[in-house]
């Protein structure tokens, strides 16, 4: 017995043993075991790289070949490492194109096709600026399903505009390469399932800017914020701890999910065999795609080291629910700062859109969430979308993209490419007690105005806390609010609802942000 276990021990030892042996071997210069010069896929033909940055072009290769890049006339060489990668930087420039860019790759001396060059050619690569677009369905819905699809999209067809998808992909690590099928200039058909959102911006940034705009849809509908937050990040900070709680709880019932799951297919199935309704069921989520990091490790972590201008979000919905709505400021602060040490561009444009009106349920408060999307514009080169005016209480898809399209552009427009326009409505900036009045200050409120007569949506409280309805008027940038029950206001709200009826907005047409001063 201890005879043969000992046999057993010696011949796994020696297994082993061979497997080092062959790895190492692997990894040798010169090695017969040789690997072909790969890209990943984000670099291929017809993408838009990163004007005025340098050019970052990374592979893989058998360790110790020599790969060289040119690109613009300018030509650069390295060699894979041991594990096989390689990286060159070539020189920033100014938008154009297009251009070939190659990459060659030749065997290490010593090895056995030394002699062999591989080459790999991409064709009408453009230099522009290139923007993120990321978040969960209202980023995701599609170009075909927007209330303007039928005007715009026959006339989508601009070379200048170069539009990526990356696939959904949730995984527990991060990724080396995106899941995507590559870059594609904008056309009807190109247009047609890439985000509406992200193509209305680009389409306004290319015509203002008059430069090649290349948007990476990035998205998945009913997913966290969590979830695109790099997990690392999301542990350095203790007060997130109940994320993760939550997300023990998930996957504690994940098999009661899966049979629930499969139980409702059946039903599906059922149904259509006897040629009846396809039965509805409450929506739930698929358990990868809200697991802290998942999302952030498959479509995020592979595109972090490709150069670009800045992001565009929408996101917020699914973290509108009771117990994450409180804690959404931290972890969307944590995902901004961190894409941006991640990426290693410095702190671009991070811009995004506040989450619209939309009746819901009593078990989630979008009001919260819309004051916690306020509060992260304390973070540098951040802005901030209102759309409040323009949802559907009924739905939480509203169909109106262009105009959030247009709104994100417009800030682009100010904060990224320095135009001296208006870009934000009105935000709440404090609020100062006047004996049975309560004054409300807003910066971005020159032109102040209610749509529709008299101001809607103001809210009082005393020092207890307790909101009542309240009369506003407007004066100059600020908003004086009374209320015959509250003597002494102390605090003042607007818009805090799932779905307000609210109309407060400056002379752009900009709507004001909800907010509040209770703390």
């Amino acid at each position: 017995m201890q005879s043969g276990l000992s046999a057993g021990i010696l011949f796994s030892a020696r297994l082993l043993m061979n497997l080092r042996f062959l790895l190492l071997l692997a990894l040798l210069p010169g090695a017969t075991v040789s690997a072909e010069v790969t890209l990943p896929k984000i670099l291929a033909s017809h993408m838009v790289v990163q004007r005025g940055l340098p050019v970052h072009v990374w592979g893989m290769a058998a360790a110790g070949e020599e790969v060289t890049v040119s690109f613009r006339g300018e030509t650069r060489s390295t060699k894979a490492g041991q594990l096989g990668r390689w990286s060159v930087y070539l020189s920033p420039g100014a938008a154009g194109g297009p251009f070939q860019m190659t990459v060659q790759g030749r065997p290490a001396a010593g090895g056995a096709d030394r002699a062999a060059a591989q080459t790999i050619t991409l064709d009408d690569v453009l230099v522009g600026d290139v923007w993120v677009a990321s978040g969960q369905s209202n980023m995701e819905f599609e170009m075909r399903d927007a209330a303007t699809a039928d005007e715009d999209l026959p006339h989508a067809a601009n070379p200048r505009i170069r539009l990526l998808i990356v696939k959904q992909r949730a995984v527990e690590y991060p990724q080396d390469d995106a899941d995507t099928e590559g870059w594609a200039a904008s056309t009807p058909e190109t247009a047609r399932e890439f985000s509406a959102v992200a193509w209305y911006f680009a389409r306004e940034i290319e015509q203002r800017e008059r430069v090649p705009v290349g948007v990476i849809d990035a998205t998945w509908g009913g997913t966290v914020a969590e979830a695109w937050t790099r997990l690392a990040a999301l542990g350095e900070d203790a007060a997130l701890a109940p994320l993760f709680v939550s997300w023990g709880k998930m996957t504690e019932h994940e098999p009661d999910a899966v049979l629930a799951g499969k139980d409702e297919q059946r039903q599906r199935e059922e149904a259509k065999a006897q040629g009846q309704p396809e039965p509805q069921f409450p929506w739930h989520p698929q358990l990868l795609s809200w697991g802290p990091g998942m999302l952030y490790n498959g479509m995020i972590a592979p595109l972090t080291p490709f150069p670009i201008r800045g992001v565009i979000w929408y996101q917020g919905e699914s973290n509108s629910v009771l117990a994450r709505a409180p804690l959404y400021q931290r972890v969307f602060s944590t995902l901004i700062e961190d894409w941006r040490r991640q990426w290693g561009v410095g702190d671009f444009p991070f811009l995004f859109v506040q989450i619209s009106n939309f009746t819901s349920t009593p078990a989630e408060d979008w009001a919260t969430l819309r004051e916690q999307q306020l509060k992260t514009l304390e973070l540098r080169n951040t802005a901030m979308a209102v759309t409040i005016d323009i949802g559907n209480p009924d739905n939480v898809h509203p169909t109106d993209k262009v105009d959030v399209g247009l709104r994100l552009a417009r800030a682009a427009r100010a904060l990224s490419y320095g135009e001296a326009i208006e870009y934000a409505g009105p935000i709440f900036r404090q609020a100062t007690p006047e004996g049975s009045a309560i004054r409300a200050w807003f910066d971005h409120a020159k032109g102040l105005t209610a749509k529709g007569g008299a101001v809607t949506g103001f809210e009082v409280a005393g020092a207890d806390g307790k909101f009542v309805a309240a009369t506003a008027r407007i004066e100059s940038a600020t908003v004086v609010v009374t209320s015959e029950s509250v003597a002494e206001p102390v605090f003042v709200r607007y818009g805090w609802a799932n779905s307000p009826q609210c109309n407060l907005f400056n002379g752009e047409g900009l709507p004001a942000s909800p907010f509040t001063s209770a703390p």
